[in-house]
C-alpha cells in the first residue's frame, strides 16, 4: 500500500511541470479537473446591465456570439451580450453536441484560431470536452472583457428598425425583470436560424430552396448520454470491426458505421448511424449518431415532438447495445440534453453568397475573413438516403461579404445562416468555422463604428478591409493569402462540372474524384436529366414530366452504357421530338448539344461521364435560359 501511495506521489509531482510547460493531453487534464485542478476560475455570474445604449449589441449565446462579443469588445466596443438561456455555449452545451468538427488549413494546422483556439485550450484542446466545462470556458471568455455587459435569461422580442425600416437601431427583450429597449450603433445576429436577421425582414431562404428543394430537412439529432459505459469494451469492439472499420483514444471513439443496418429502429422516421462517442471526466459518454427525420426546426413543436421521439428511441439503442456492443452492458441513460441538433433552417441572402463552386475550387477571397476546409456533408434527409459528401476541400475562404445581409443596414448576420448557398452551409456550418466570422463580425463591428461607415460601404472598402484582417490577425486569427489548385481545372469539360456542382447533381466524396474517365450509363444520364430539371424550375419539370417520365421507362436499370444516339434519343423524348430517324442529326440539328460534343462525338459511342456532363449541362443552360 505504501509503494502505491509514493508511486501516486511522483507521478503528481512529475506532472508539475508538465502543466507549468501546458503539455498536458486530454487525458491527464481530465484526470487533474477529477482531483479538482479545475485550470480556471469562473466568477458567480451576476446580472448587471446599467444601460440602454451600446456600441455593439450580439444577439445569441451560442460559440459564435461569445466570439463576437469578445472580438467587439476587444476592439474597445462597449457590447451587451443576450442570451436566452440560463448560461452560455448553446449547441455545444445545451444541445451535447460535444465532439468537434475541425477545419484543418492547407499546411495541416487547426484553420480556426484566434477566440475558438482560446475556448479549445480551455478545455483541453482535444477534439471532444467536458460539457460543464464548456459552459465555463465560454463565460470565462465573457468575463474577462470589462466592456462586455451579459444578460442571461433573456428573450429578444423584436427588433427595433428606422422609420423607413431598412436600418437597425436596436431590439426590444424581456428578461425576470421585464421589458427593455436596448439601443446599438451595430447589432450583430449569432443566433442559430438567423432568428433577429428574420425578425428584421432580410431575405433568406429556407432549406435547400436555392435548388429546388425548399421542403429539404437534413437529419436532426438528440445527443446521447449514457453512464455505467466500460471504454475498454469500445475500445475492443474498435480492434475488432465487429461494427465496422472504427478509431479510438482514451476520450473519443469513432465510425463503427455497420450499425447503419445492425440496428433496427423502435420509432418511425429514425435511423442509427456509425457512432461518434466522447468520454467526459466523469465516465459518462455522449453518442452523436441518432438521426431523426421530419423535423421543422424552426416550430417549436416540431421541435418538442423530434425531442420525444428522440427520447423514445434511444430506450431501443441502449437496449441494442447493451446486449450487442461489449462494453455496454451495464449502460444507462445519465440524461437527455434540451435541445435537437439542427443542421439547416434558413441562410440569409448577403452581398456575396458563397457558392459551393467556390468550396470545390478552394478559392481565396480579396475580403477573406477565414478559412473552411470541412467536408460539404450533406446530411440524410430521410431514412430511404444516407446523405453524401460532396467534395472535401483543402480549404477555401469565406468573405466578408458573406455576413452583411441584403437590404437591412446596421445588422451582420455570423452563424450557419449567414450568407452561403445551402451546399456550401454543408461545410461552413460547423461551429469552429462560425467562431471565426463570428470574430471578424466583431472587429468589423468595431471598425466601422470607429471609421463611421454602413457594414454594406466597409464591404466594399478594400483598404479598410484590409484594416479588418490586419485587426483579425492581431486577435490571433489565422489569415493569409493562398492560391490552390482544384480538381479538372482547365479541363474542356470543367464548365460542365460547375453547372453540376451547383444543383448539386454530382459529387466527388472526400476523394473529390468524378471519375470522369469511367462510362456512363443510361440511368445516370436520365436521374441528372431529371433531377436538374426538378432544380433549376418546378414549372420547367412540370412542362417535361411526360417526357422526363419516358425516359425513366426508357432507360436500363442494369447499368447498361449510355450510348450517343440512345443519349440523343433520350433528349428528343423530353422535349416531346420525335426519336425515330437519325435522333443524333436531330439534336444537332436542334442545338440541343453543344459545338463541343459535335465535334468529339463524331461516329457512335459509349459517352464518359466527362462527356455525359458536357451534353447534360448544356440543356440545363437552355432550361435556365428558359425558365429563370
Amino acid at each position: 500500500m505504501k509503494k502505491k501511495i509514493v508511486i501516486v506521489v511522483c507521478l503528481l509531482v512529475l506532472a508539475i511541470p508538465l502543466v507549468i510547460y501546458g503539455g498536458w493531453k486530454v487525458t491527464e487534464w481530465r484526470a487533474m479537473r477529477a482531483l479538482g485542478g479545475v485550470s480556471f476560475e469562473v466568477e458567480e455570474y451576476v446580472k448587471n446591465i446599467t444601460q440602454q445604449e451600446y456600441d455593439v449589441i450580439v444577439v445569441g449565446g451560442d460559440p459564435e456570439g461569445v466570439a463576437a462579443a469578445v472580438a467587439a469588445a476587444r476592439e474597445g466596443a462597449k457590447t451587451l451580450l443576450l442570451e436566452p438561456r440560463d448560461g452560455l455555449g448553446g449547441l455545444m452545451t445545451y444541445g451535447a453536441l460535444n465532439f468537434i468538427d475541425y477545419d484543418f488549413d492547407m499546411n495541416d494546422d487547426i484553420a480556426n484560431e484566434g477566440v475558438f483556439k482560446e475556448w479549445h485550450e480551455l478545455v483541453g484542446g482535444q477534439v471532444v470536452f467536458d460539457i460543464e466545462t464548456a459552459k465555463d470556458a465560454f463565460l470565462k471568455l465573457v468575463q474577462d472583457e470589462e466592456n462586455i455587459d451579459l444578460s442571461l435569461t433573456t428573450e429578444v422580442l423584436e427588433p427595433i428598425m428606422s422609420e423607413d425600416g431598412t436600418t437597425i437601431l436596436g431590439v426590444v427583450a424581456e428578461d425576470e425583470n421585464g421589458t427593455h429597449s436596448y439601443y446599438g450603433q451595430r447589432i450583430i445576429d449569432a443566433t442559430q436560424h438567423a432568428d433577429l436577421a428574420a425578425m428584421a425582414n432580410v431575405p433568406y431562404f429556407i432549406g435547400g430552396a436555392d435548388i429546388g428543394l425548399e421542403n429539404r430537412k437534413m437529419a436532426v439529432t438528440l445527443m446521447v448520454h449514457l453512464d455505467n459505459v466500460n471504454w475498454d469494451g469500445i475500445a475492443y469492439t474498435a480492434l475488432t470491426k465487429k461494427f465496422g472499420e472504427a478509431k479510438f483514444t482514451q476520450t473519443a471513439a469513432w465510425g463503427f458505421v455497420d450499425l447503419h443496418h445492425a440496428y433496427t429502429p423502435v420509432e418511425e422516421g429514425t435511423r442509427l448511424r456509425g457512432l461518434n462517442v466522447a468520454r467526459q471526466s466523469d465516465n459518462s459518454i455522449y453518442i452523436n449518431a441518432l438521426h431523426i427525420f421530419d423535423v421543422d426546426g424552426l416550430d417549436p413543436a416540431s421541435i418538442e415532438e423530434g425531442i420525444e421521439r428522440g427520447k423514445r428511441e434511444i430506450e431501443g439503442v441502449v437496449q441494442f447495445l447493451r446486449e450487442e456492443f461489449p462494453g455496454f452492458k451495464r449502460a444507462e441513460v445519465a440524461s437527455y440534453p434540451t435541445e435537437l441538433y439542427i443542421r439547416e433552417t434558413r441562410h440569409i441572402y448577403a452581398e456575396y453568397q458563397l457558392p459551393i463552386v467556390d468550396v470545390w475550387e478552394q478559392k481565396d477571397h480579396w475580403d477573406s475573413i477565414g478559412f473552411g476546409s470541412y467536408p460539404v456533408d450533406i446530411q440524410a434527409t430521410s431514412v430511404h438516403d444516407y446523405g453524401y459528401v460532396l467534395t472535401h476541400p483543402t480549404q477555401y475562404a469565406i468573405p466578408f461579404r458573406s455576413l452583411v445581409p441584403l437590404e437591412i443596414d446596421g445588422l451582420l448576420v455570423a452563424s450557419k445562416s449567414s450568407g452561403y448557398s445551402s451546399l456550401a452551409a454543408g461545410s461552413a456550418r460547423i461551429i469552429p468555422t462560425g467562431m471565426s466570422t463570428a470574430q471578424a463580425a466583431g472587429v468589423a463591428a468595431a471598425l466601422s463604428i470607429r471609421e463611421d461607415i454602413s457594414f454594406r460601404e466597409l464591404a466594399a472598402n478594400r483598404p479598410l478591409i484590409n484594416e479588418l484582417q490586419e485587426l483579425l490577425k492581431e486577435q490571433g486569427a489565422l489569415l493569409y493569402a493562398y492560391d490552390l489548385d482544384f480538381p479538372y481545372k482547365g479541363k474542356w469539360f470543367y464548365p460542365a462540372i460547375k453547372k453540376l456542382l451547383t444543383y448539386g447533381l454530382v459529387s466527388g466524396g472526400h476523394q473529390n474524384d468524378l471519375h470522369v474517365e469511367n462510362t456512363m450509363s443510361e440511368l445516370e444520364f436520365v436521374n441528372l436529366l431529371t433531377n436538374g430539371f426538378q432544380r433549376i424550375s418546378p414549372q420547367a419539370y412540370e412542362n417535361h414530366a411526360s417526357g422526363l417520365s419516358d425516359i425513366h421507362l426508357m432507360a436500363q436499370k442494369d447499368k447498361t452504357p449510355l450510348s450517343r444516339n440512345q443519349a440523343s434519343r433520350f433528349l428528343l423524348t423530353v422535349f416531346g421530338e420525335s426519336r425515330e430517324g437519325d435522333a443524333w442529326a436531330k439534336v444537332v440539328d436542334q442545338d440541343l448539344v453543344d459545338e463541343e460534343i459535335v465535334n468529339r462525338l463524331v461516329e457512335e459511342k459509349n459517352l464518359l461521364r466527362s462527356e455525359g456532363y458536357v451534353v447534360v449541362a448544356h440543356i440545363l443552360q437552355k432550361i435556365e435560359q428558359l425558365y429563370q
